[in-house]
């Protein structure tokens, strides 16, 4: 699959193992920044993030900053992109199955390495269970303001 991943200063290190990661369980990966742990603003990434699920770019996004919840709320901004913060492997896969996430999100301050990495394994595993789910997440890319 083609990931693409971004974060702010506070995940760069997160950003980085779950990088090695991915490339690791053969997946294509585009990392979308920053290119340090220099102080960064989270939208402006979460923004780039959303674009190139949008684009088409990539398959599914990461999202990282934090605590998780700026970067989501940056991506969700976008109506192409359903982004779920997650913090367990079993919130991963929900998101999937029943929300049809195409970008996670986790926060480096409140998530460990070893559990990020089984949130992210999750995520990808999981599929889209449709059914009584369709017409639901149809709603999220048509708000009815």
């Amino acid at each position: 699959m083609r990931i693409a991943i971004a974060s702010d200063h506070a995940a760069f290190a997160l950003k980085a193992d779950l990088c090695a990661a991915l490339a690791e369980w053969g997946h294509v990966v585009t990392d979308l920044g920053p290119d340090s742990d220099a102080r960064v603003d989270y939208p402006d990434f979460g923004y780039k993030l959303a674009e190139a699920i949008a684009a088409g770019a990539a398959d599914f996004g990461v999202a990282l900053c934090g605590s998780g919840i700026g970067i989501s709320i940056a991506v969700n901004r976008h109506p192409a992109c359903r982004c779920a913060l997650v913090s367990d492997p079993y919130a991963a896969t929900l998101a999937r199955e029943h929300n049809d996430a195409n970008v996670i999100a986790m926060g480096a301050r409140l998530t460990g390495i070893d559990m990020a990495r089984a949130c992210l394994a999750a995520f990808l595993d999981g599929t889209f269970a449709g059914g009584r789910h369709q017409g639901r997440v149809a709603k999220l890319s048509q708000p009815a303001i």
